[in-house]
């Protein structure tokens, strides 16, 4: 991918990262919009008086202040909204794109000034510094967002809504599909719907009670019409079989990623999504469609909630365009055209780039949470959590799955998960944890090998334990012919050659191998590292007791740890004999189920 197209889509992931975050706060106005302004559902004056506040000052505070955070944490945050204070009141618009100018400029310039101060505060001084240096460069800031960038960006929607009624009044508006479709297979979805459309489609709203740009990037009918012409005229079974479930979640669940890869396998079928928004933004344009606010995810279901009365049938006809039209190119283009990879080619070669899906090496041992991020931590991340949730629930593996939002990441998450436009963002934010970047969030083929991973290593700890290693009811002898005893098991059990029992015996002429609560746990010496073919351990019972060294023990555990595994078969019997009551219950149990439960190696 080249640096221009990369830093484009990294800008578009910034603004729409303004947004994302904020969406619940847009879906409230739209509500309170729908439902109380005069022409709503249930007109109320007194009620509708928070639709003013809400669009004028609430959301272009939050898209400032998160536009800060994202420069500088909290304290760019609480500059980029007093910065946005500015252009608020320096325009008579709602102020959607100076507060996407202004937000992260505060951020950016009292982090600027922080680095310049670094090492300069005298000791006492930091809070007293800090405080009024925010409020301070806030206020020069707010004050200039009043004087000079308020007024500029007014002038600049004024000329941008010029340029956008030209289109709508000579019906060209749908001349945007032509962009806006490939954009999306490019990751620019949320970017271009959540950075550009949204804020246009706002400040329209506003005025006419709904919007258009709502409609634009969210209709679902393109995406669906591919899918449907998979469905029923592709060759594979395969693939006929994987559109089914595909359509569902991206027309009921919103998540437009999914039919990525179905164009892909391709990419002259972007021809049909090119068709397809044309003619649904043609039908909404002819029609007078639109939306009160953005909906998020772009379903079916979010886009009637946010339709306006007396609008749904407009929204369904337009969906149903976009749907049919894209449907009958991609139905031509599938039939007549050969497949240029296959799905799973295109899942994992997704914008040129490989995935490192493959390959995966993890232990289920360390493993205990799974991390999926995105944009905005729902969506296409929700959707790969469930989806591996599910499988790892089949496959009896007891690790969590959760999805978060790339800013959200924090030391907890040591598993992250991330489609590969997104995976640098993600370590940047969180470098010390393992990062797995996948093309396509539905890519089956990625999981199973992550869970027979995981099996695998399920089923090699299980043999470091096993019921034929573990002897109960031993009458009492000497430590030294336990010792040989537990060697002489583990050589049987094909984990250490011979010579491993006489470095056991060295060893506890070093040191005893005592560790308390009756137990002893023989070993061999770094010297016998060699002889140790696998990792392993033996139990041997004595109710009676044995002598070590002074010290009275029932319990022998002979381990052998390969490649240094040794130390976590230490730490893992420890977290057992720690217990007094749990290892006084083993001393005396005739059921060896009862030692396989209670140690977990």
């Amino acid at each position: 991918m080249s640096n221009a197209k990369v830093r484009v889509q990294e800008f578009g992931r910034f603004l729409s990262s303004m947004i994302m975050p904020n969406i619940g706060a847009f879906i409230a106005w739209g509500f309170i919009t729908a439902l109380f302004i005069p022409t709503g559902w249930i007109p109320n004056e007194s009620l509708a008086r928070l639709v003013g506040p809400m669009i004028t000052f609430l959301l272009p505070l939050l898209i400032g202040f998160t536009g800060g955070t994202l420069i500088y944490g909290h304290r760019g945050g609480v500059v980029g909204a007093i910065t946005t204070m500015g252009v608020i009141i320096g325009a008579d618009i709602p102020m959607f794109m100076g507060a996407m100018i202004v937000g992260p400029l505060g951020g950016y310039v009292i982090k600027k000034f922080d680095g310049m101060m670094e090492g300069r505060i005298k000791t006492g001084f930091e809070m007293l510094v800090n405080n009024f240096s925010a409020g301070i460069l806030g206020m020069i800031l707010a004050l200039i967002a009043l004087v000079v960038v308020g007024p500029v960006v007014s002038w600049l929607n004024h000329l941008l809504g010029e340029a956008v009624g030209f289109l709508v009044s000579n019906h060209l508006l749908l001349l945007v599909s032509i962009i806006v479709e490939p954009a999306k297979i490019l990751f620019l979805n949320n970017a271009i719907n959540h950075g550009v459309f949204t804020p246009l489609g706002l400040e329209q709203s506003v005025e006419y009670g709904k919007s258009i740009f709502f409609l634009i990037e969210t209709n679902p009918g393109p995406g669906l019409g591919v899918l449907l012409a998979y469905m029923i005229f592709d060759k594979s079974d395969s693939i006929r079989q994987s559109a089914v479930g595909a359509s569902i979640i991206h027309f009921f669940g919103g998540i437009h990623e999914i039919y990525f890869p179905y164009v892909l396998m391709r990419p002259i079928l972007i021809l049909a999504l090119i068709a397809g928004g044309m003619s649904g933004v043609l039908t909404f344009t002819l029609l007078g469609g639109g939306l009160i606010a953005p909906p998020s995810p772009g379903s079916i279901i979010a886009l009637l909630a946010m339709t306006p009365k007396g609008g749904f049938l407009i929204t369904i006809i337009g969906i149903s365009v976009a749907t049919a039209v894209s449907f009958v190119v991609a139905s031509v283009l599938i039939r007549y055209t050969n497949s240029s990879t296959s799905l799973e080619e295109a899942t994992s070669a997704k914008n040129t780039m490989k995935s490192s899906a493959k390959g995966v090496s993890v232990s289920s041992e360390k493993l205990e949470k799974i991390t999926f991020a995105c944009d905005a931590g729902m969506g296409s991340s929700a959707m790969g959590a469930s989806l591996l949730r599910n499988k790892f629930k089949d496959a009896g593996l007891d690790i969590k799955v959760v999805n978060k939002a790339i800013n959200n990441l924090s030391g907890e998450d040591s598993f992250v998960i991330t489609q590969n436009t997104l995976t640098e963002r993600a370590k940047k934010q969180l470098p010390n944890a393992e990062h797995v970047s996948i093309d396509n969030f539905m890519n089956a083929k990625f999981y199973d090998e992550l869970i027979a991973e995981l099996q695998s290593e399920v089923s090699s700890s299980a043999n470091v334990l096993n019921i034929n290693n573990i002897k109960l009811g031993l009458p009492s002898t000497s430590a030294d012919e336990a010792i040989k005893m537990a060697g002489k098991l583990l050589v049987d059990g094909g984990y250490v050659n011979s010579g491993y029992i006489n470095s056991m015996l060295e060893r506890e002429k070093i040191t005893t191998t005592f560790i308390g609560n009756w137990t002893a746990i023989p070993h061999g010496t770094n010297d016998a590292k060699d002889e140790v073919l696998s990792s392993g351990i033996v139990i041997l019972q004595y109710p009676n007791g044995i002598d070590f060294n002074g010290n009275t023990v029932n319990l022998v555990i002979g381990i052998a740890g390969k490649n240094n595994t040794h130390v976590d078969i230490l730490a893992k019997i420890a977290q057992t004999i720690v217990n007094e009551e749990l290892v006084a219950k083993l001393i005396k149990t005739n059921n060896i189920q009862d030692f396989i439960s209670s140690f977990k190696i």
